[in-house]
């Protein structure tokens, strides 16, 4: 069941990818000869629209085939006005944008259900409390829960970080304590912590940590759409940020996952509730939308980066130059989906 939960999400995501790239091209009058979840053997096709609509036997990704663009071929040209290449720079840049929008707008879409169904997260609740820090000083006790900091109200533990982390000086608690509203003033100090790079970094805390209850949020329509602004733009700064790490060498490639992770991943969520696979299903969909955006020749990113270059400097890079960039940029995917199918193993293997 897992298995087959995984391979669902997948071609949904891909779907959505694709169709991105599919809306965009037609918008500009490109004819798309082939709308493909999968790659290699075709399995199953249907004429619609002047459209092939398959599925293949490699489940594993995606593509649209337009008149005048092919991966497998990337010194292709084709006339018309019908065709790719015929299209400006900056049309071809929102045909090839459109594929991670949509991973975006989708991952969008998933958190404000998740939103409206009911988002669980931690209370604003005491659980342990440091000795001698700023906290065990003012007398904060475990269970106290924290209902606003000055003028910020706080609904969840989330809250509490955001603000102590953004304000100056000292700031002014208050506690429900038995029933009693208590005000307590902390003045936070700049402490060691961990960012989740696991790179050390300084930071204003008042030595508190969750006491672990969780709560549900009841989020009107607009908070919903808030939400899901904001779970959206985190998701994708956080990948940003990791492949960044990634590449600068502080994360170490021994954390590069492969698809055994994903659908292990995904099999745990769809096992544990509906909420927890949309939560893992909006962030993967992120996580394909940065992954496409990234400037390697084989990726929508890469494609983007070549027509800026045609926008900029008024022609195109030569033949050969395109095809030895594409080239190399298969090389680059493909080492990377060979380095997470063996973290893949060496962790399970680990784990026996």
């Amino acid at each position: 069941m897992g298995t087959i939960t995984f391979l669902l999400v997948l071609s949904f995501l891909v779907f959505f990818h694709e169709l991105g790239h599919f809306l965009a091209a037609r918008y500009f009058g490109v004819k798309v000869h082939v709308f493909s979840i999968g790659f290699g053997k075709q399995l199953y096709a249907k004429e619609w629209m002047g459209t092939t609509w398959q599925f293949a036997l490699v489940p594993l990704g995606g593509y649209v085939k337009m008149k005048g663009q092919d991966d497998s071929n990337p010194a292709l040209k084709e006339d018309g006005d019908d065709s790719y290449n015929t299209k400006k720079p900056w049309q071809r840049i929102i045909i090839l944008f459109a594929g991670p929008f949509a991973n975006f707008l989708l991952a969008a879409v998933l958190y404000f259900t998740i939103a409206m169904m009911g988002a669980t997260t931690w209370a604003a609740q005491v659980g342990k409390i440091q000795e001698n820090s700023p906290a065990f000083h003012a007398g904060i006790l475990p269970n106290d829960e924290i209902l606003r900091i000055n003028d910020t109200d706080i609904t969840s533990w989330e809250d509490i970080g955001k603000t102590i982390v953004n304000t100056d000086g000292a700031l002014k608690f208050f506690i429900k304590r038995d029933g009693e509203i208590i005000a307590k003033t902390i003045n936070p100090h700049i402490a060691d912590s961990e960012n989740m790079f696991k790179e050390k970094i300084k930071k204003r805390m008042i030595g508190i940590s969750p006491s672990g209850k969780i709560i549900t949020l009841d989020l009107t329509f607009s908070q919903s759409l808030i939400y899901a602004y904001e779970k959206t733009i985190f998701a994708s700064t956080m990948i940003f940020q990791g492949v960044q790490k990634l590449i600068s060498g502080v994360v170490p490639t021994s954390e590069v996952g492969g698809v055994i992770s994903i659908g292990k991943v995904i099999s745990d969520a769809s096992e544990s509730s509906i909420i927890a696979l949309f939560t893992i299903t909006a962030l993967i969909s992120v996580n394909l939308g940065v992954l496409n955006l990234l400037p390697i020749p084989a990726l929508d990113g890469g494609h983007i980066m070549f027509n800026l270059y045609e926008m900029i400097t008024r022609r195109k890079p030569s033949d050969q130059i395109f095809m030895f960039l594409t080239i190399m940029g298969w090389v680059i995917l493909g080492s990377l989906m060979l380095l997470g199918i063996y973290n893949d193993i060496n962790r399970i293997f680990l784990n026996d």
